[in-house]
């Protein structure tokens, strides 16, 4: 079968819910009862934010881990991006509670890392092996005219105007010992709301500008849940929402905000 024709999922925002994680994979017949690949040469994308908020980030790191592997040996694909809350569990761990210069924040990256979710469990069990996976995810990818990223904003083209730059830019700044570029990359990641409202035709529009230069005809987010941002009641969230005259596909469900997560095939 050609890579073309091959199913293509995506997911978001797991955020340390690995039973509902095991649980959605299983439904849709890529993972069995043990949590073992088992959609062949199907791909499937994360898009981010597999930790903080929830109660098994680490499980979840080594599941996304061990199904990359797996899929990979069947022909398929399983891959992972990075989201601002891998940049701020990696900030809290190699910065710690010092000052950060520019963020008058009490308790510094750790400090603002807990504040936002972060798992004390989470932080104690990163091992060098899951420190180099998460220092190595790429921010963006783009996969059959999807361009798949983590956050709802337009400042990726801070980073550079294709997918290579932005990803290698991202690389570097994780490389970086100055906690200034952390900061900023951090704000950057954090970022969310460009797209909502956007029409295209109009001057400077954000969908055609971020799309124009990094691929694609339809961009998929996470990062802002349907629930808190969309307005849809935790409830009601059944499936991902396509937004921006189709061309932006929001798939977090607010798993953490009792929502789900929304396991989306694209093809």
């Amino acid at each position: 079968m050609s890579p073309h024709r091959t199913p293509l999922y995506v997911a978001a925002d797991i955020h340390g819910h690995r039973t509902e994680f095991r649980a959605v994979l299983r439904a849709a017949g890529l993972a069995d009862e043990n949590g073992h690949w088992s959609g062949g040469r199907a791909r499937l994308w994360l898009l981010g934010d597999h930790v903080d908020r929830g109660p098994d980030g680490i499980g979840v790191i080594e599941d996304v881990r061990r199904l990359a592997a797996q899929a990979r040996d069947e022909g398929g694909q399983v891959g992972a991006l990075l989201g601002n809350h891998e940049v701020q569990l990696l900030a809290a761990h190699r910065f710690g509670t010092a000052p950060v210069p520019g963020w008058d924040q009490p308790g510094g990256f750790h400090g603002g890392w807990a504040r936002f979710g972060g798992q004390e469990a989470d932080l104690r069990g990163l091992t060098p092996s899951h420190l180099e996976w998460l220092a190595a995810l790429p921010a963006a990818a783009l996969v059959d005219g999807h361009l798949l990223v983590h956050s709802d904003t337009t400042r990726y083209l801070e980073l550079g105007t294709s997918v290579a730059a932005v990803n290698a830019a991202a690389t570097a700044v994780l490389a970086d010992e100055h906690p200034e570029a952390w900061l900023e990359f951090s704000r950057l990641m954090s970022s969310r709301g460009s797209f909502r409202g956007a029409r295209a035709g109009r001057p400077d529009e954000p969908v055609a500008r971020i799309l124009d230069a990094l691929g694609g005809s339809v961009l998929v987010h996470g990062h802002s849940t349907l629930t808190e941002y969309f307005g849809i009641p935790p409830e009601r969230v059944r499936a991902a929402l396509r937004y921006a005259g189709g061309r932006v596909l929001a798939i977090d469900g607010g798993a953490y905000l009792g929502g789900r997560i929304l396991l989306t095939r694209l093809r």
